[in-house]
């Protein structure tokens, strides 16, 4: 890169922002992905009226929920890199132009198969905001200042993912709304946001002459990411595990991978740098992503139908007995957020919050259609705080690390593998619990002398309340049973989180904006290592501007 030695230089006015300033930029940001957040959410506690009145299956219920994180994750890493390369701002606005068209869109779908189809194209805004946001608040403020500030971020993060299915439960069972609006209600908010920003948001443009897109890296990533998860949502359903379905569609997305990888190996202008992902503390704080994205979208999108389904709450009431989840993310994020932006320091709280997660899973991992609610409220705020301490941390890690010319695809590609983790959670997750469901209402028609393969074993139908009352409670017994099964795969893969943060390389995050210029971008890397042995030299002048600021 011909121009590295130049970017860092104009973000120098970012760095001489007032507090008033910052907070001013931040109140469009923040409402834009507090909306673009909820857009994910929003439909859980109101997925099974929704797909009833659209008639759609098991299946489609997933996919409602699957193709917005499959798009946004897929599109990720490529708003990424093009936030390196054209103006941050101007990107953010056609995020939102996108994000509010597909929004409509899916308010007006007359079939399961538009509405996905719509939602898939929501995603594509939904990825560009989350990284977006990351990306611009990383261009204002410092490492170091930025815990305080990402702790804020957590919070409306978590308010969002885990309100949603309250938001949900309400517009649903409010006559005069009706589930549409699930999807119409985000469209005033993003278009207030999309001028708090026009009006607030002022960053330098860096302009290159000698810009080249990866767009076969690009292309290859998506494809190969999107037929892994196509394959994980039908395998076990559609066809076995063993099938010739699952060799094709399992060899054909590694080949994709690998030839995109060698792709990205050779460009100038990778999509995914590997040599930021093969530092140790990028990958490792990669590998922790995946098990939150799994415990933010899985637990919020299945406890919705548990509650509903399981145990026969309204979707308001179901909306309102996720609340715990809620308060664990957004008190854990705020307080761990301040004690970064005071301390520095980050690994313990990621190690502190992988575990706590961990915790909260094996606990849901044993609810079924009986279990007390305060006991499921108990694991839920488990699973809430850990999300909480590690989430926005795991991001710090990484932007420490980098150079500011590389923060947008550094950022891009771990909030790429968060959600990820997430799109997998939930194809995975909805999965086993159709197949897991399928067999328990076969057993329980068995137990009372209906045939199964006569069709009263039919799973698609989500309309329990339609159903004969002996059916009706084998089907909640079902789902109640069930959901405390696929909360097992969370807490197991929950642990290789614990792994990947206990290796984490202990850093202390930096007041400048960029690195310490040392000629030559490849040597970045080493830079975090030695970064603790400088902090107490320059510890009187930090505390200072800090103080000042």
């Amino acid at each position: 890169m011909t121009v590295s030695a130049d970017q860092p230089a104009p973000p120098a006015p970012s760095a001489k922002m007032s507090r008033r300033s910052i907070f001013e930029a931040l109140s469009g940001l923040m409402l834009v992905l507090f909306v673009a957040m909820l857009s994910e959410t929003v439909v859980s506690t109101a997925l099974p009226q929704i797909i009833g009145a659209l008639k759609g299956t098991q299946s489609q219920y997933t996919w409602v929920v699957t193709a917005t994180l499959l798009v946004a994750t897929a599109s990720t890493p490529i708003w990424g890199k093009l936030a390196d390369l054209y103006d941050k701002k101007r990107l953010l606005q056609v995020s939102i132009v996108i994000f509010v068209v597909a929004s409509i869109a899916s308010g007006f779908a007359q079939n399961s198969a538009q509405l996905i189809a719509f939602r898939a194209l929501q995603g594509l805004g939904v990825g560009a905001l989350q990284i977006l946001v990351q990306i611009v608040m990383a261009a204002m403020i410092s490492p170091r200042d930025r815990g305080r500030y990402y702790g804020y971020l957590g919070a409306v993060m978590a308010v969002a993912t885990v309100g949603g299915p309250l938001l949900g439960g309400l517009i649903v069972d409010t006559s005069w709304l009706g589930w549409r609006w699930c999807f119409l209600i985000g469209v005033p908010f993003s278009v207030v946001s999309f001028a708090l920003l026009q009006k607030t948001l002022k960053l330098p443009v860096i302009r290159r002459d000698d810009v080249k897109i990866d767009y076969w890296g690009a292309t290859l990533l998506a494809g190969g990411v999107s037929l892994l998860l196509i394959w994980v949502t039908f395998v076990g359903d559609k066809f076995s595990w063993t099938s010739w379905q699952t060799g094709a569609m399992v060899g054909a997305g590694v080949l994709i991978l690998a030839v995109a990888v060698r792709v990205e190996s050779r460009v100038a202008e990778p999509i995914i740098p590997l040599g930021i992902v093969a530092r140790r503390n990028t990958a490792l704080a990669i590998l922790a992503s995946l098990a939150v994205g799994m415990a933010m979208f899985g637990g919020a999108v299945f406890l919705g139908q548990y509650f509903q389904i399981g145990r026969g709450y309204s979707p308001t009431e179901a909306g309102l007995l996720t609340i715990p989840m809620m308060v664990g993310v957004l008190g854990s994020s705020t307080i761990v957020g301040r004690l970064t932006t005071r301390t520095g320091k980050v690994k313990s709280y990621i190690v502190t919050g992988a575990v706590v997660l961990t915790a909260g899973f094996a606990a849901l991992a044993t609810i079924d259609q009986n279990t007390s609610l305060v006991f499921v409220g108990a694991g839920m705020f488990l699973v809430g705080a850990g999300v909480g301490m590690a989430m926005q941390n795991l991001v710090l890690v990484v932007q420490n690390s980098v150079h500011l010319n590389e923060i947008g695809a550094a950022s891009g590609t771990v909030t790429f593998f968060r959600s990820l983790g997430g799109t997998i959670g939930v194809s995975v997750l909805g999965a086993v619990l159709a197949n897991r469901v399928s067999s328990n209402i076969a057993d329980g028609l068995s137990r009372i002398g209906v045939n199964p393969s006569a069709g009263g074993g039919d799973t698609g139908n989500l309309d329990v309340g339609a159903l004969p009352g002996p059916i009706r409670e084998i089907v909640r017994a079902a789902y109640g049973d069930a959901t405390g099964h696929i909360f097992l795969f969370s807490a197991l893969i929950a642990v290789v989180g614990i792994v990947a943060a206990a290796f984490l390389k202990p850093v202390t995050l930096r007041d400048s904006l960029d690195l310490p210029d040392d000629g030559a971008t490849p040597a970045a890397p080493a830079a975090p290592a030695e970064a603790p042995a400088m902090v107490p030299a320059a510890a009187v002048s930090e505390t200072g501007s800090a103080a000042s600021r």
